[in-house]
Formats: C-alpha cells, structure tokens, sequence
C-alpha cells in the first residue's frame, strides 16, 4: 500500500490544518506542492483529485478524500492508537467536539480568514489590504477557554491553529492578547511541537 499524500501548498491554513493532525499523529507523510499562484489547483491533474479546486486533497493508499476538516477527522480516526488523542471518546463528549468544529468552521473562521486573506495574503498577491474590512471583522467575538471542547487538545483547537499562527504576525494579534484565557488557549496550541512543525 502506498503512503499517505497531502496534496496542498504549505502557506494554505486547509492544508496546514491536515498537515497539524499528521504531525499530532506522528504519521509519516509526504506533501506533494500545489503551486496556488499558477492555478495548478484549477487544472488537471489536480481536479482529479478534487473537483472544486481547493486545497489540500489527501490519500492514504487507495482511499482519497478532500475537505480539510473531514481530512483531520480521518486522521484522528484512522490513526487513533497513535501519536496523541485528538479526540473526546464518550457520546456527550463527541457532540461536544462536533459542535466545536461546526463552531470554528462557521464562525471562527470565516472571520478570521477575512482578517487572514486582508492583513497577510493580500500583500503576497501584491493587493492593498481594506482597513474597512479590518476593523468590521475584527469586532466578532473569538471566544475564550482553555481548551475549547473537553480538557485536553482535540480536533477543535487544532483546526483554529493555521489562521492564528498568521493573525499572530498582524495588529490583528492584539484580539488575543487583550483576553487572557484567549492569550493562554493561543499560546498552548500555537507552541505544540505539530504547530511549529508547519511553520514556513
């Protein structure tokens, strides 16, 4: 059988997000680079691989799959004897996580990457980042808590790394730093040795 395969580029938080459960995992891999500023993602071969153009796509052997998030929960399934826990066995505790991640992915993240995409990926595509947009976003709320869905390190604080690591490097940062468990959850997670594995 054929290793595991993340098809992405290293700057994108989808991909980031897989590469942070692998790395939790401790599950061998290899990163395959798609280069998003040659649209490598809108053509063949990559449209194989995911219809919707979007990175990252993922294979381990022959089961493929895209969608970073239903990546992550395969991971943490598929690899649950290894590597650390990303999950929060028990009933309760699984509706707890799968609210968590709607609540990263519908709330959290949507602003956060519009924070992401004006501050930081609009100045690697050479566009001027709109401070109006900047200072609508920055008033949602991103929560407080030590660890978001249970008492340990799950699936819901991973998926948050990858925009945070880049907010950090923005004023943007100053969200966090302004609320104490905020700061304390953010530093936790963003120090993990997966975390600092991706970095560019």
């Amino acid at each position: 059988m054929a290793g595991i395969k993340v098809f992405g580029h290293p700057a994108s938080t989808a991909t980031r997000r897989v590469l942070i459960a692998l790395q939790e995992k401790d599950v061998d891999f290899e990163l395959v680079h798609v280069e998003l500023k040659d649209g490598e993602h809108k053509k063949q071969p990559f449209l194989s691989r995911n219809p919707f153009g979007k990175v990252p796509a993922f294979e381990d052997g022959d089961f493929k799959l895209f969608e970073s998030r239903a990546i992550t929960q395969y991971i943490a399934h598929e690899y649950a004897d290894k590597g650390n826990q990303l999950l929060s066995p028990g009933s309760k505790n699984m509706a707890i996580l799968a609210m968590g991640m709607e609540i990263e992915a519908h709330e959290f993240d949507s602003v956060a990457s519009k924070l992401g995409w004006e501050q930081i990926f609009k100045n690697f595509f050479g566009l001027t980042t709109d401070q109006a947009v900047v200072k609508e976003e920055e008033e949602a709320r991103l929560g407080e808590s030590k660890c978001l869905a249970c008492d340990h390190f799950t699936l819901v604080d991973l998926h948050h790394i990858p925009v945070i690591q880049y907010l950090l490097g923005t004023p943007t940062k100053k969200l966090f730093e302004e609320r104490p468990h905020v700061s304390a959850w953010v530093a936790d997670i963003t120090s993990r040795p997966s975390s600092q594995k991706i970095l560019l």
